[in-house]
């Protein structure tokens, strides 16, 4: 197994069927959850441990969840109230090495997702087709992505990251 990738990479193609954005809605509203049973009972010092040589921390995973789903979120708002907005990317390394990332609580990161996906999720399920078909522009990629499609990719990206801790957690017996 690539520990970089537990569970594998994002992969989607054709059409984003209403059943497939239920399934990635149920995925999203889950995250929270599934996020704090991953590292309930972990000591200050196993929450140290890199989830792999050279990885991100586990409490570093979680705070970036956090940063990285508020990205998202604010993502989708601005296109569902702008034509294909252009977003501001960031560099998640960098957030990363940030004190906050590093050394606070990750209870306070459990938080944030916590609201944030009880609020995305309300705001997910009232999407029409045509919200879902709407689009912003990342100048990093250079590429046009669909709102549907992203909600794949952060439906993944929570599984994703969840999993290295899980799966380190499995590896070492803790």
């Amino acid at each position: 197994m690539d520990l970089r990738y537990p569970i594998g990479s994002f992969e989607h193609t054709g059409e984003v069927t209403p059943e497939q954005r239920k399934q990635w809605i149920q995925d999203i509203a889950e995250l929270p959850e599934r996020a704090r049973e991953a590292v309930k009972g972990l000591s200050e010092e196993q929450l140290r441990l890199p989830y792999r040589e050279g990885g991100w921390m586990l409490k570093q995973v979680i705070h970036h969840m956090a940063d990285s789903h508020m990205n998202s979120m604010v993502r989708f708002k601005l296109a569902l109230t702008e034509d294909n907005p252009t977003i501001r990317p960031y560099y998640e390394e960098r957030w990363a090495e940030l004190s906050d990332s590093r050394e606070l609580d990750v209870e306070f990161s459990l938080q944030i997702l916590d609201a944030l996906h009880r609020r995305w999720v309300a705001l997910l399920n009232t999407l029409t087709d045509a919200d879902y078909a709407k689009t912003f522009y990342h100048p990093a990629s250079k590429e046009t992505t669909r709102l549907d499609y992203n909600l794949g990719v952060y439906a993944w990206h929570g599984r994703h990251h969840v999993a290295h801790i899980t799966s380190l957690r499995s590896r070492l017996g803790i």
